[in-house]
């Protein structure tokens, strides 16, 4: 399992610590069978403190020897134009580096960065306000004022924006795609409920997720490829063949028995392998990914909402209302309209041609 050691220095805003939780944690939650990434708190001191206003006070689960074993170092912010932090700390995170982890900061966080030596020669940014005095104590580091983070080598640093969100969504999308990095950036903002919370929650009908009311649309002959949203398994299972050929058949009116039959399998072996891999009934898994791939599509196509039905196996707009309203908590088209204008806000500038 991939570990990030989020290290949180005195003084750290409470936002750069809560942020990166609730992203890396909504990056999980796309991972049925286990999470994608351990989080760990690690500070200098047993108790840190949060800076104003309503300061908190903050027990990190390790010191500065959590970083040893992390694949990520995330560097938080800690105060205006800051000392370098302890010794022990710099040590630390020059070992991280010195043996290929990736090193990121927030906001005021690179100053802590920038006293390790690690950022001499490259590119960097932080805080705009702060950015005049990084470049002042550090004139071998070629400061850049951008809210966008800032890539050099195994370095990511950020100007500490909405408490670190963009440098968050930015590893995620290296290490899990750009659909995984939306996933959790939309869950973030649009506070989307966990999909497999509410259909563990869901009453199990003997009818699969359509009710017996309301008929199936015949899809079209041709088969649409899987959905491109679909977040792929942290490795294969048993299952992957399975569940690869029922996200590239979701138009299908699938049953349990055809489900079984391509796996060669019981439906009593079928219910209890997925339960195992994925901690879902096949028609939960099936009804999840209907419900994705009909987000994937009001998010990047123009498909009008009332053909989203037969595209995903939904059967009637009626239907595909009910399951989207439950799982996502709120209609297809307002999902659509929020999504949109939520990419507006946030995505990058274009790049000068």
């Amino acid at each position: 399992m991939p570990v990030i050691a989020l290290l949180a220095l005195d003084g750290v805003p409470a936002p750069q610590l809560s942020t990166p939780a609730l992203l890396f944690g909504a990056a999980s939650r796309t991972f049925y069978r286990r999470p994608p990434y351990e989080l760990r708190v690690c500070a200098a001191r047993e108790t840190i403190t949060t800076a104003p206003p309503c300061p908190l006070q903050v027990t990190p689960e390790r010191g500065p020897d959590g970083l040893a074993d992390a694949g990520t170092v995330l560097v938080t912010g800690y105060g205006a134009c800051p000392d370098p932090p302890p010794a022990d700390v710099l040590a630390a995170l020059r070992a991280a580096a010195d043996r290929g982890a990736r090193i990121a900061s927030i906001g005021t966080g690179t100053f802590a960065l920038a006293a390790t030596g690690l950022l001499d020669g490259r590119r960097a940014t932080t805080a705009w306000s702060h950015a005049p005095e990084l470049a002042r104590r550090h004139p071998r580091i070629e400061v850049e004022l951008t809210d966008w983070p800032v890539a050099d080598g195994p370095f990511l640093t950020s100007a500490g924006v909405l408490g670190g969100k963009d440098v968050c969504v930015r590893m995620i999308e290296e290490d899990h795609g750009k659909e995984a990095a939306l996933e959790a950036d939309r869950q973030l903002f649009l506070m989307l409920p966990n999909p497999s919370d509410a259909l563990r929650a869901a009453p199990r009908t003997p009818h699969g997720p359509h009710s017996p009311h309301e008929p199936t649309t015949e899809p079209p002959t041709k088969n649409p490829p899987p959905p491109p949203n679909s977040p792929p398994p942290s490795e294969p299972t048993p299952l992957t063949p399975t569940t690869t050929w029922l996200e590239s058949n979701l138009h299908r009116p699938l049953t349990l028995t055809d489900i079984a039959a391509h796996a060669r399998t019981s439906v009593r072996s079928l219910n209890r392998s997925f339960r195992v891999h994925t901690g879902l009934t096949p028609l939960q898994y099936l009804l999840r990914a209907r419900v994705r791939h009909a987000q994937w599509l009001l998010e990047h196509t123009d498909t009008p909402v009332e053909n989203i039905p037969a595209r995903t196996g939904l059967g009637t707009p009626a239907n595909l209302r009910h399951h989207f309203q439950r799982l996502n908590g709120t209609t297809p088209t307002a999902y659509r309209t929020a999504f949109r204008t939520l990419v507006s806000l946030f995505a990058p500038p274009d790049e000068p041609k």
